[in-house]
């Protein structure tokens, strides 16, 4: 039994620490610029 109230216990503190992230979080919007580009490939060589 106590090691059943350990366990419990051990898992409402994470939940807790996971809301306080979630909710903690800086949110915001995303960045307008950049991202993916092109790639540029060499050419390809004879033999390769």
């Amino acid at each position: 039994m106590r090691l059943l109230r350990r366990i419990l216990a051990a898992l409402a503190m994470a939940g807790i620490a996971a809301v306080g992230i979630r909710l903690g979080g800086s949110g915001g919007v995303p960045p307008q610029h950049g991202g993916w580009r092109p790639l540029e490939l060499p050419p390809k060589q004879p033999g390769a």
